[in-house]
């Protein structure tokens, strides 16, 4: 049997190894980019086709290449970056492993022209497939010009598994936005098929952030400083009330290279322990300054992850630090001796004076806030009429109450019959008269906490969860306004702009006319603005529109991994982000259409995430609770 080992030819392994390298468009401009940092760049500009799947193009006014190093740039493992072993101990610049352009040009074509200051012509050269096409002098400014064609034209497979547009320019902003960050004293911008979605001029740190994610991020800030003989820590971090149900913009970088690391994010996470809402995260750009000798980033060749001497002595550090922040700016709680918590409870009304003249003051007070739970307009009218599906659940939701009166009269049976709420998809009755209106007009609902809703019904009690059920309420109202193009909208006096982040810019004109069926009447201002002339007729007139189409872009955000369709995503951030808030005091008024608003529901018993609307106690059970 004859030798069966052999090497394989240049083009097969530089294919092999840009799948480690190139996995997107995103990962090309991550190593052209850094590149260009590396090459002394003080302008980079991006300029993007169709996600990066027809052009990628970067320029920077760097130190550029000689004829020589233009060429030798693209053989593998040829770099300027380290010449022996010892230098993997102290690198600091971003690129070392002689990989990527090698890479890039075994599966795209590829045109460079690169010109030093010295010389009076650059060089122009031309690859396809890790093949050299054509060499030649040419004039060209000072620096490098790189443009990628048709990335992975030659692997058809790996093209396929792109994907959308949407998705693959989210990683490129992502990429871009972590290079951007680390070099706040460098100009950057990003072009996107002829359009210009980042300007970011140098400056210092907290103007590169604001440029990053709009200026209502300046107030979101609180600076953090620390400095040790082990290592100096630079940066920001997020007020708790500003925190998001996202991800999006937490960052670390060590010595100016962008990091993953969950050991340390837990260090944040522990830090702010007690101060977040549930589900949420903090925003945070931190800088870590260690010599190099005492860290690993030859990990991985996205050098995303690296290994630290101490790691514990780092988590600690950095723990101490975002305490220390959030404790000097006073964002920490302070004790309360003043007030008690537990005296805020509703206390239980009497059910027959409902028209004192204190229930009267506080029914006019709160007929505003009314209106964002009824459903009603400046008219008083409903936005539809009750279907017959709707009506049944109204119907089974009046059974719970059915004898309540005559048992606290008191009857002969002593043990009272469980009522629960039938299904009524089968059913398909006509609506009832008044005497079917689901409270029973004798017992009125009481709030506890500014949370959960008791109200009686025959069989003991139910507690309701106020914002889960008005959740409920307002997903089904949304999805229903989508899917039968329905709009309300109310007109405001006096117009509203409002500005987002330029990385969600493409996001919300992307589900913008979905939005405007929901009843928003919004137009595009350019440079990242919008103007609301009009938000839907059950919103509150004191509603923060800016912070509601923040809310909800980051809602929708966090919903794209549920595989749901665009109106149920926007049907379900827009009521995330819309619902009453757990803590808020409600009249019974209030309540009571909570309640029926909910038993109205096509699905009442969960929320659009799945947690319970309402939970039912019975009597049984609780004698139980109070026998030996």
């Amino acid at each position: 049997m004859g030798d069966i080992i052999s090497l394989l030819p240049d083009s097969i392994a530089n294919q092999i190894a840009a799948g480690e390298v190139i996995q997107r468009p995103a990962s090309v401009i991550k190593e052209l980019m850094e590149n260009s940092i590396d090459a002394g760049s003080t302008s980079i500009k991006l300029i993007i086709k169709d996600a990066g799947k027809t052009l990628l193009q970067v320029i920077d006014d760097g130190c550029g290449m000689s004829d020589q190093d233009a060429r030798m740039c693209f053989e593998r493992h040829a770099t300027s970056k380290i010449k022996k072993a010892k230098d993997l101990f102290e690198i600091r610049t971003m690129g070392f492993r002689g990989e990527a352009m090698a890479s890039i040009a075994a599966i795209a074509q590829v045109e460079m022209r690169t010109r030093r200051q010295t010389d009076e012509l650059g060089v122009k050269i031309i690859l396809e497939g890790s093949e050299v096409k054509s060499q030649e002098p040419c004039q060209c400014m000072v620096g490098t010009s790189i443009s990628v064609k048709n990335l992975f034209y030659n692997v058809p497979a790996r093209r396929n598994f792109l994907k959308s547009d949407t998705v693959e320019m989210r990683h490129i902003v992502d990429e871009f936005q972590r290079i951007a960050l680390a070099h706040p004293d460098l100009f950057f911008s990003l072009h996107h098929n002829n359009s210009e979605v980042f300007h970011l001029p140098a400056g210092n740190l907290r103007q590169r952030i604001v440029g990053m994610f709009g200026s209502n991020t300046n107030k979101k800030l609180v600076p953090i400083s620390e400095n040790t003989d082990a290592l100096n820590m630079e940066g920001y971090v997020g007020k708790p009330s500003f925190a998001k149900k996202t991800r999006g913009e937490q960052f670390f970088f060590v010595n100016q290279r962008y990091i993953k690391s969950g050991y340390l994010n837990h260090a944040i996470m522990t830090a702010y322990e007690d101060l977040l809402p549930k589900d949420t995260f903090p925003l945070y750009v931190i800088f870590l300054e260690i010599d190099p000798a005492r860290i690993d980033i030859n990990v991985h060749p996205t050098k995303q992850e690296i290994k630290f001497d101490d790691e514990r002595l780092v988590y600690n550090y950095l723990k101490v630090a975002v305490r220390h922040a959030l404790g000097q700016y006073s964002i920490t709680p302070t004790l309360d001796f003043e007030q008690e918590t537990s005296m805020n409870v509703l206390p239980v009304m009497n059910p027959k004076k409902t028209d004192q003249p204190v229930e009267r003051e506080r029914r006019f007070e709160s007929r505003s806030s009314a209106a964002n739970l009824t459903g009603k307009n400046n008219t008083g009218t409903s936005p539809g009429s009750p279907s017959k599906l709707e009506s049944s659940n109204l119907r089974n939701w009046q059974k719970l109450y059915e004898g309540l009166d005559e048992l606290e009269e008191g009857s002969s049976d002593g043990t009272p019959q469980s009522v629960t709420i039938e299904s009524a998809a089968g059913q398909n009755p006509e609506l009832g008269s008044d005497q079917d209106r689901p409270l029973a007009e004798s017992r009125m609902p009481y709030q506890i906490h500014g949370t959960y809703i008791v109200s009686q019904i025959k069989s003991g009690f139910i507690l309701i969860d106020q914002r889960t059920a008005h959740k409920r309420i307002l997903y089904e109202r949304y999805l229903n306004d989508l899917q039968n193009n329905q709009q309300g909208v109310q007109q405001k006096l006096f117009t509203k702009t409002i500005s987002v982040a330029p990385a969600d810019k493409p996001l919300l004109d992307e589900i913008l006319p979905q939005i405007q069926q929901l009843g928003f009447d919004i137009e595009d201002f350019g440079n990242n603005s919008y103007v609301i002339h009009g938000i839907p007729a059950e919103l509150s007139k004191g509603l923060d529109e800016q912070q509601l189409i923040e809310d909800l872009l980051e809602q929708y955000k966090a919903n794209r991994d549920l595989k749901m369709d665009i109106a149920e995503n926007i049907a379900l951030s827009l009521a995330r982000g819309s619902a009453i808030r757990r803590g808020q005091n409600l009249t019974s008024e209030e309540m009571r259409e909570l309640i029926d608003k909910l038993f109205a529901c096509q699905s009442p018993y969960k929320g659009p995430n799945g947690d319970h609307c309402f939970v039912t106690y019975e009597l049984d059970d609780l004698k139980k609770r109070f026998t030996k």
